[in-house]
């Protein structure tokens, strides 16, 4: 498995400058569709009622990315040092642009689900660039100390991730909540159809990067289906029984099950085809990580709001 992995590694993505162009522009799309929902007051509510936000917050900060430490340490005989880094990027990401949906679909708290959201992302432009830094070079370091260093240099540099995530996160959401605030009568009208936009934006944005080396993904997608489903697992788990530990409602188990389990792993490609963040060659294990990270929690997050939407909320012992 670790050679069949290995392999991924020298495949390189090639973009000229119109293509990264464009690739940003896509994301920017996104996360503009995902601010027209955003508004001041789920600020206000989040600091009025904090405990269910805040349970959520820390989980996808802090206890994610450590689980995901403990992850890949566990499956370090078996993965690849660029595999164990693109899990710790993902799990670095703020949450997914369709985890309101689908916690509305899960009869969830789509306040809560909204206002994670609007934390997260908002919060990104520190919160990614230190979650991966903190977590990436503590994994670099033991790597070292053990001498199994086979991966390319690699320098996980704050200050140019930091302003890549202002850039696509920070520009748009707040050109978003200008627009939910001052055209509300075309927000609502353009809200949904942008969210179903997003999504076939986002897929598009993974086929395109990925075509010329389509074969090399197909021979190798078990692998990484393996890896990508133990990880969202252990997430969605993570969120699920995190926020029962802390005797939340059910309604707000349901949204921080999906919050914490959905990841916007179309920030963590973008980031990945920048070469003044991390080098295009030799990094393939992360690029093939997050990409199908991207496909993936599409199909575990639904069927967990399917299989929530399906329970009574009354059912307190198992929802």
């Amino acid at each position: 498995m670790y050679e069949q992995l290995l392999s991924l590694d020298a495949i390189t993505i090639n973009f000229n400058e119109g293509g990264i162009n464009a690739i940003n522009w896509v994301l920017a799309f996104i996360m503009f569709g995902v601010a027209l929902g955003i508004r001041p007051s789920m600020f206000k509510e989040v600091f009025s009622k904090p405990k269910s936000v805040v349970v959520g917050l820390l989980l996808q900060w802090i206890g994610l990315p450590a689980i995901t430490f403990l992850l890949v340490s566990i499956l370090s005989p078996w993965i690849t040092p660029m595999v164990a880094l693109g899990m710790l990027l993902v799990a670095s990401c703020p949450g997914g642009n369709i985890s309101n949906f689908m916690s509305s679909f899960s009869k969830g708290n789509v306040e809560l689900s909204v206002s994670m959201t609007a934390v997260s992302t908002c919060t990104a432009t520190f919160i990614t660039p230190i979650n991966f830094a903190f977590w990436g070079k503590m994994y670099v370091n033991l790597l070292v100390r053990k001498g199994a260093m086979t991966i390319p240099e690699l320098t996980i540099a704050f200050w140019p991730m930091f302003w890549q995530v202002c850039l696509l996160l920070g520009i748009p959401i707040i050109l978003g909540m200008l627009f939910t605030k001052y055209c509300p009568n075309w927000t609502e009208k353009v809200k949904k159809p942008m969210q179903g936009a997003s999504i076939v934006f986002f897929m598009a944005m993974i086929v395109i990067s990925f075509s010329q080396n389509f074969t090399i993904f197909i021979n190798h997608i078990w692998y990484v289906f393996f890896i990508v489903m133990v990880h969202n697992f252990l997430a969605l788990s993570l969120g699920y029984w995190g926020a029962r530990a802390a005797k939340l409602p059910v309604r707000d188990r349901r949204s921080l099950t999906i919050e914490v389990g959905i990841q916007n792993s179309g920030l963590g490609l973008v980031l990945l085809f920048n070469p003044n963040i991390f080098p295009q060659e030799g990094t393939g294990g992360m690029l093939f990580i997050t990409a199908w990270w991207g496909i993936w929690h599409i199909v575990s997050g639904l069927t967990v709001a399917t299989l929530f939407r399906r329970k009574s909320l009354k059912d307190h012992e198992t929802c």
